[in-house]
């Protein structure tokens, strides 16, 4: 499994972390594939141009993938985009090594993490 970019990450748990397009995403999972945006919008309380920049925010995070037909768009979801961004984004949680390193703007590996004390806030290193 590749892994994915910290802007992948971003991008996605931005999406996620809207109610109504995690629902749209569990519509998608549940009812099949190429489901019509218009169903999709009628299942909601919102108006059509907020479904729309709903289906627009999954899109561009990579969670749905859309096929256009004339006027209408047909939407299914993207599982393997995230079971990738996700399982990525877990196997950081993995306990690591005194050895495992990674890019960041603080401690850069296990050991230095440990090694680390806490600034009091206000102050800068």
């Amino acid at each position: 499994m590749a892994g994915t970019s910290a802007a992948d990450t971003e991008a996605v748990f931005a999406a996620l972390a809207n109610e109504s397009r995690r629902n749209i995403l569990l519509l998608l999972s549940h009812l099949g594939d190429g489901l019509p945006s218009g169903y999709l919008a009628a299942r909601f309380q919102h108006s059509w141009p907020t479904t729309t920049r709903h289906l627009g925010v999954l899109e561009k995070a990579g969670l749905v993938v859309v096929r256009r037909e004339g006027r209408g768009a047909f939407y299914r979801l993207n599982r393997d985009r995230v079971r990738q961004v996700v399982e990525t984004w877990l196997s950081h949680l993995e306990p690591g090594s005194p050895e495992k390193t990674w890019t960041s703007s603080g401690p850069k590996s296990t050991q230095a993490l440990r090694n680390s004390k806490p600034q009091p806030k206000g102050k800068h290193r």
